[in-house]
């Protein structure tokens, strides 16, 4: 797994809204969240009456009406600017590319928060889970998988999904997979993405991942998980168990900030701990 800096993932985003006006994408991203209009107007701070005009189309919002519609929904910020496109106000949020000027001391603190967790394996990705940041760690976990899984954009959802990639050393496959596909719907929910309802349709086709409805089970053992590790076969000998952890940034007003998280990989048990010390 190679480290990324993909200058064009930052790039000027397109402006599907074509055709499209702020009242039908407030309402799509309120039905999507589960809320109602009178709900949703109490948090706002305006009648429930203005928001189905908006809704309608029959009133026109502010810019700061689209905002707090926004944040009250949690859209993530590169709709946010796609419903202030639509509603005929200027984005608010940059997408600065990561090899940008202003993105350099980010990635170099990133890259240096990965570095700093080898031996164990870290990697940050983007909103599709393409790994865009790794360290030498998990790298060698990955080494000599083949490029219809390897190449870049190195995606999380493919190299541990794809029948050739990290599936078949991957000892725990059903339960791992599962922990995927839900983190992967769980995004799709959340962003309404269609590159990542695309990568869900590819990986739902793999024959591996479609045979698991008929593996169900829970993992053995007299103490009962807390934590769905990811159990890696090194050799006939040895298999790693990690947990994991997904960091975001707390406070982005960058698209592409908004977008990256870090996935640090920790041992699971004391066996991984000191096979992965020693390498």
């Amino acid at each position: 797994m190679s480290s990324r800096r993909d200058e064009g993932y930052g790039a000027p985003m397109s402006t599907p809204t074509i055709g499209r006006t702020i009242g039908p994408l407030m309402r799509d991203w309120r039905t999507r969240r589960g809320r109602s209009q009178l709900d949703l107007s109490l948090d706002v701070g305006v009648s429930t009456r203005h928001l189905s005009y908006v809704e309608t189309g029959k009133s026109r919002p502010s810019p700061e009406l689209v905002l707090a519609v926004a944040e009250h929904l949690e859209v993530p910020l590169r709709e946010r600017n796609t419903m202030l496109l639509a509603a005929g106000f200027a984005p608010r949020y940059s997408a600065r590319g990561l090899d940008t000027p202003a993105m350099r001391p980010i990635v170099a603190g990133l890259q240096r928060m990965l570095d700093a967790h080898d031996p164990y394996p870290g990697v940050v990705i983007d909103r599709q889970w393409n790994v865009v940041l790794a360290n030498d760690a998990a790298s060698s976990l990955t080494a000599g998988l083949p490029a219809e899984v390897a190449e870049p954009p190195v995606n999380v959802f493919r190299m541990c999904l794809h029948p050739s990639g990290l599936a078949e050393r991957t000892a725990n496959f059903a339960e791992w997979a599962e922990y995927l596909l839900r983190q992967l719907r769980r995004t799709i929910v959340l962003t309404g993405d269609d590159q990542l309802t695309a990568i869900e349709q590819e990986v739902l086709g793999y024959p591996n991942v479609a045979a698991l409805s008929r593996h169900r089970g829970s993992r053995g053992g007299d103490d009962p998980a807390i934590l769905v590790p990811f159990d890696l076969r090194v050799d006939d000998e040895l298999t790693l168990s990690f947990f994991t952890t997904l960091t975001t940034f707390g406070t982005p007003l960058d698209v592409t900030l908004d977008e990256l998280s870090v996935e640090l990989f920790f041992p699971a048990d004391d066996v991984t701990d000191r096979a992965v010390r020693a390498r």
